[in-house]
């Protein structure tokens, strides 16, 4: 009875690419749709973009009187148009940073399991909301918080946090670890492999760019393969360290 290929996983920039690559051709229909839902629940909220310019306004009371004059019912509705702004805008706030990291997390896991030769489990895409859900919110605000701390110390600190808090996301989904081991266990593996990452998350901008070249269509099959590249990655890394203490205490 012939048993079913792994994965050969080396965490070396090459490895996890090619890797990357023939996950994505052996789970192709199942990690279209899980991108195409990711691209749908986070894509149109990322893309709105209202930008308000003080210089738009009248600069005194009587080029006020001027845009209105008497009439109250513009006024009211210039007023109500700015509610609906604030409004629109404390809406995309709240999903981007109460739900969008959600989905998000679930679709990492997803790549991870078809790394790990796991039939994806469509559910882990909303599972979070359920199951984890204070893990992932926590973990996300506090990534993002050190990552925008580091880029306002001259930038280069903030890549390099990026790096290192990589795996994030896969502990969080992984080993149900809290926010702080995740942060703390993501940076033990990470050692020794932070160039990697910032090469292959360099070198995902022009994959992802070409895709765009392609109609728009080949977005999806970039997104698609550098999504399998960075969990073959993270497998590699997990292999290659086994067991962190941490996780065994988890266990345990």
């Amino acid at each position: 009875m012939e048993t079913e290929k792994t994965y050969k996983l080396i965490p070396t920039f090459g490895n996890s690419f090619g890797t990357g690559f023939q996950v994505m051709l052996d789970n192709f229909l199942r990690l279209l749709l899980v991108t195409f839902v990711l691209f749908i629940l986070t894509a149109p909220f990322s893309g709105l973009n209202w930008k308000f310019d003080m210089n738009d306004l009248p600069k005194n009371a009587f080029d006020w009187g001027e845009l209105f004059g008497n009439d109250m019912q513009k006024l009211l509705a210039v007023g109500a148009l700015g509610m609906l702004g604030v409004t629109i805008g404390l809406i995309i706030l709240a999903y981007t940073f109460l739900a969008a990291p959600v989905v998000n997390y679930g679709g990492d896991i997803i790549f991870v399991q078809s790394v790990r030769k796991i039939k994806p489990n469509f559910e882990l895409l909303i599972s979070g909301f359920w199951q984890n859900y204070l893990y992932i919110i926590l973990a996300n605000l506090l990534v993002t918080a050190l990552i925008v701390l580091g880029c306002f110390a001259l930038l280069i600190p903030g890549i390099i946090i990026a790096c290192r808090l990589a795996f994030v996301s896969y502990i969080i989904m992984d080993k149900k670890l809290d926010p702080i081991e995740a942060v703390e266990l993501s940076w033990k593996l990470t050692r020794g492999h932070g160039w990697t990452i910032f090469f292959m998350g360099f070198v995902s901008i022009f994959i992802f760019i070409f895709g765009l070249i392609l109609f728009f269509v080949g977005v999806f099959p970039a997104a698609m393969w550098i999504s399998s590249s960075f969990a073959a990655l993270y497998q590699s890394v997990l292999l290659e360290k086994g067991k962190p203490v941490e996780i065994e205490q988890v266990a345990a």
